[in-house]
């Protein structure tokens, strides 16, 4: 079981939800977290239980920030908005800087999350339950 989170900026949250909705099977099996509103779309809209995170703008892009930082997200799926500007761009930042960091995959576009569910359909993320097994102690 892989920890996964799901984030959509708000003119990416319909395309968040029909992606999530088509690919629920593969979806089920995991973990999955998600900052507030965006959490709530697509449990309103699935059978997924989600833990939810405070909305971006007010934390929750740190919140999953933290579970990267402490390698314990092993992937993310960010519908971000290139045509917007956000008030919290840089938590977004931040948040994909630890993504590059912790070597966890990001898609930050419909067309890259394709691609990283398949190979998540196919097991290819079986090395991150080697991370998790062989997670060194803090020192």
């Amino acid at each position: 079981m892989l920890s996964i989170a799901l984030i959509a900026h708000d003119r990416k949250k319909d395309e968040m939800v029909n992606f999530v909705t088509a690919y629920e099977h593969v979806f089920e099996g995991h973990k999955l977290y998600a900052t507030g509103t965006t959490g709530s779309r697509i449990m309103a809209n699935t059978n997924l239980n989600i833990h939810r995170f405070m909305s971006g703008p007010l934390g929750g892009d740190q919140q999953i920030g933290a579970l990267v930082a402490e390698n314990e997200m092993d992937l993310i799926i960010f519908l971000r908005d290139p045509l917007m500007a956000q008030p919290h761009e840089p938590d977004i930042i931040a948040l994909l800087r630890l993504c590059d960091v912790q070597g966890i995959p990001c898609a930050t576009n419909i067309a890259t999350a394709e691609l990283l569910v398949r190979a998540l359909d196919r097991g290819d993320f079986a090395w991150r339950e080697l991370v998790h097994k062989y997670k060194p102690g803090i020192e």
